[in-house]
C-alpha cells in the first residue's frame, strides 16, 4: 500500500520544469523578430547593444535586459517615422524651389517676383503691379498666365497654401475700397479665388488682408512704397 500511495503521489506533481528555457526560448525569439524588423531604421550601435543583452540571455542572465532594448527599439522606431516624413516634405519644398526660382530667371520676372525659405515655408512676393491696376483688386490679363505657370508648379506638392496682401501706407480716397485694409483683403482674396478655380482643394488655402501694417522697407520713397504693395504665396510647411 505504501509503496502503490507513493507511486499515485508521483503522478500527481508532473515535472514542469521544461517550461522555464521554453518560455525563455519565445522571449529570445520574439526579440530576434523585432530587432529583424528593425534593423533597417536603427543604427549600429543600438544593433551591437541588442545582440550583448541577447547574449547575456543565452547565458542564463535573464531576459530582462532584452526587454529592456526592445523597449529601446520602439522609440527609435517612433522617432524615425516623423523624422523621415519631415525630411521627405523639406526635400520636395527644396525642388519646388528650385523649379520656382529657375522659372523667374527664365522669364526675367526678378524685378516683380522675390523668393525664400522661410522657416513656416516657400514664400513667393508678387509685387501689384505685375497683378493689378492701381487701387483695383482684379487680376489683369498678363498676371494670369504667370499664376497659371507658378500654380502648375505649385500643385507638384499637397502643402496649405497662405495667401497676404499688402498695400503702402498711402491712404485711399474714394473708390471702391475704403481702407488699406480693404484693398489687401480683396487682393489676396482675388489671388485665392483664382487657386480654387485652378482645382486648388479650399481647405488647402487661407488669405488675410494686413494692409499697411507690415512693410518690407519704410514708406519713404517711391520704390520702397512699390515693394511693399505686394501679394505673398506660402507654400506652408505641414511638420
Amino acid at each position: 500500500m505504501k509503496r502503490r500511495r507513493y507511486s499515485n503521489h508521483d503522478e500527481e506533481h508532473i515535472d514542469e520544469s521544461w517550461l522555464i528555457p521554453y518560455s525563455d526560448l519565445l522571449t529570445l525569439l520574439l526579440a530576434l523578430f523585432i530587432v529583424l524588423f528593425a534593423s533597417g531604421s536603427i543604427n549600429n550601435d543600438k544593433l551591437q547593444q541588442i545582440m550583448i543583452s541577447m547574449n547575456s540571455a543565452l547565458k542564463g542572465q535573464g531576459s530582462s535586459m532584452i526587454l529592456k532594448e526592445n523597449s529601446g527599439i520602439t522609440k527609435e522606431l517612433e522617432k524615425s517615422k516623423p523624422q523621415t516624413n519631415k525630411q521627405a516634405e523639406t526635400e520636395k519644398l527644396q525642388s519646388l524651389m528650385g523649379q520656382i526660382e529657375n522659372y523667374i530667371n527664365e522669364r526675367g520676372l526678378n524685378k516683380v517676383i522675390t523668393i525664400q525659405d522661410e522657416p513656416k515655408g516657400i514664400k513667393l512676393s508678387l509685387k501689384d503691379v505685375i497683378l493689378y491696376e492701381s487701387g483695383s483688386a482684379e487680376l489683369k490679363g498678363d498676371s494670369l498666365s504667370i499664376l497659371t505657370d507658378l500654380l502648375d508648379l505649385i500643385k507638384q506638392v499637397e502643402n496649405p497654401i497662405s495667401i497676404e496682401g499688402h498695400t503702402d501706407n498711402v491712404p485711399i480716397t474714394g473708390g471702391r475700397f475704403k481702407s488699406n485694409w480693404e484693398l489687401s483683403s480683396a487682393r489676396a482674396l482675388t489671388v485665392l479665388y483664382f487657386f480654387e478655380e485652378k482645382g486648388i482643394p479650399s481647405n488647402k488655402l487661407q488669405f488675410s488682408g494686413f494692409g499697411e501694417q507690415k512693410p518690407i522697407f519704410p514708406n519713404d520713397t517711391l520704390e520702397h512704397r512699390q515693394a511693399n504693395r505686394r501679394v505673398d504665396i506660402t507654400i506652408l510647411k505641414t511638420e
